[in-house]
């Protein structure tokens, strides 16, 4: 485990629609905002740059090889509030047609490009609010487990609907993480049952903290997201959490948090299956 610095990160919670200039605009403000209260990592949502009809997704996917005006976007933010900055559902051209990849990207202060984790999971739901998603039909899954140095030690990504698959965390902990990234657009429905015990659930087996930056509100048609982005520590308590609407929380973490609690209470070491 990485021993590195005690330092603040901050999780967002905005509301992305199709406007993709108005949603860089928001994550720029709100990137500063966290900056300005020190933090010096800052999870960004999933579908940041783009939350409208899923056609749109291919019209905005960019390559992060070649770029674009979105990625350009991305590095200015990072750069001009000098931190290090996740990007949780950046849309990412695919090699295969029709698709693009919903990638987390752990981009540095200087504007380089860390790390980059695809998501695994996608999101194929028709629930009874009305609400029917069908990420599948646009989105070409990833099948690698990734993690990036933090400021604070060893940060494992995931994207929203990785949540609820247990094993992505427990191979992400093996990998080294103290803390788990996960940028999402939970919809209103399921949130409001499932994403504080989820994360909280998180946080406690794998004893690392949660950093869950959120999208809330109304997005276009039937879309409804839950918000509550959050920080929650080792132990599963809630540590920083947004109100109503766009925001910021901002939160300690602590290598050595996670260090006593794994040695207080050593469930990691007493697995008995793989």
């Amino acid at each position: 485990m990485s021993q590195s610095k005690p330092s603040l990160a901050g999780v967002i919670q905005m509301t992305s629609t199709a406007d993709v200039d108005a949603n860089m605009s928001m994550v720029q403000e709100l990137v500063r905002e966290a900056a300005v209260r020190g933090a010096e990592l800052v999870v960004v949502p999933e579908c940041f740059a783009y939350l409208g009809p899923e056609a749109g997704k291919l019209e905005v996917a960019e390559s992060l090889d070649d770029g674009g005006p979105i990625l350009d976007a991305c590095r200015s933010v990072a750069t001009e509030a000098g931190v290090d900055v996740v990007y949780g559902g950046f849309w990412e051209k695919s090699d295969v047609a029709g698709k693009v990849h919903n990638a987390c990207v752990y981009m540095r202060a200087e504007g380089s490009i860390a790390a980059v984790y695809r998501k695994i999971h996608l999101f194929d739901v028709d629930l009874p609010d009305g609400t029917k998603v069908l990420e599948s039909e646009t989105v070409d899954p990833g099948a690698k487990v990734v993690v990036a140095e933090a400021p604070f030690g060893t940060l494992g990504l995931s994207v929203c609907y990785d949540l609820r698959f247990p094993e992505l965390y427990r191979r992400l902990v093996d990998e080294g993480a103290i803390a788990l990234a996960i940028p999402s657009a939970f919809t209103l429905t399921t949130g409001k049952d499932h994403w504080h015990v989820l994360l909280r659930a998180r946080a406690i087996e794998q004893q690392c903290y949660v950093l869950a930056a959120a999208q809330t509100g109304h997005h276009y048609g039937k879309r409804r997201s839950y918000g509550h982005a959050l920080i929650a520590d080792p132990w599963g308590t809630v540590i920083a959490e947004c109100g109503e609407g766009a925001g910021v929380a901002v939160g300690p973490i602590d290598p050595d948090v996670v260090t006593r609690v794994r040695r207080s209470l050593p469930s990691l070491a007493h697995r008995r299956l793989e």
